[in-house]
């Protein structure tokens, strides 16, 4: 049985601003609603992995092993920096697209799936997260733990989706304003380059 507990807490880890949300959030300021909504699906399915590593007991082998932590976890900060680089030398306005493109939603899509693939502590937290809200003695802990991360995952999805929308409706204020915009990026280019230093500083 889903607990209001989990609920309240899942929504609160969801809400507060990360990787997933910065990056949700400059893509509809760059490309709007269209491109906010395939973003935030990329970050929901990069979360998919390290929910099934946590539930098949994978991260044991991430904990055995330290040299394939670290591996992964450099891959995941060497990607965050070339992220927030890219994000920091585009200084150009923003420019209102009235087309869509599969290529381009396609290139959302696989960047925001490695922004979490890419973030190895995601499974530690999955396999601490879960299990607080499993049932002592409970007879059926993994089908408990997939529909948990079923409703996290949907509550990813609405939460980023939210935030995508309501960042795209100030767009057409903001392409007004060519110095907020590259103040903006900047901000964000900060952000991630933050995120990805405390990724790298991160005990193990």
């Amino acid at each position: 049985m889903i607990s209001p507990e989990f609920l309240i807490t899942a929504l609160i880890v969801v809400l507060v601003p990360g990787t997933g949300v910065i990056f949700t959030v400059s893509t509809a300021l760059a490309r709007g609603t269209r491109a906010a909504i395939i973003a935030a699906i990329g970050c929901t399915l990069g979360i998919l992995p390290h929910i099934a590593a946590a539930i098949l007991g994978i991260t044991a082998i991430l904990n055995l092993s330290a040299i394939v932590f670290r591996v992964v976890r450099f891959i995941g900060v060497a990607y965050l920096l070339y992220m927030a680089y890219s994000m920091w030398k585009n200084t150009e306005t923003l420019k209102i697209e009235t087309r869509s493109s599969s290529e381009r939603g396609l290139k959302i899509i696989s960047r925001a799936v490695l922004l979490n693939l890419l973030n190895p502590k995601l499974t530690l937290f999955f396999m601490a997260f879960l299990p607080q809200f499993l049932s002592f003695g409970s007879t059926s802990r993994i089908e408990s733990m997939v529909a948990l991360s079923g409703l996290f995952m949907f509550m990813t999805l609405v939460v980023f989706i939210a935030y995508g929308v309501a960042s795209s409706a100030a767009r057409q204020a903001l392409t007004k304003s060519p110095r907020l915009v590259r103040w903006i990026q900047r901000t964000f280019a900060g952000l991630l380059a933050l995120f990805a230093l405390r990724l790298a500083l991160a005990d193990e």
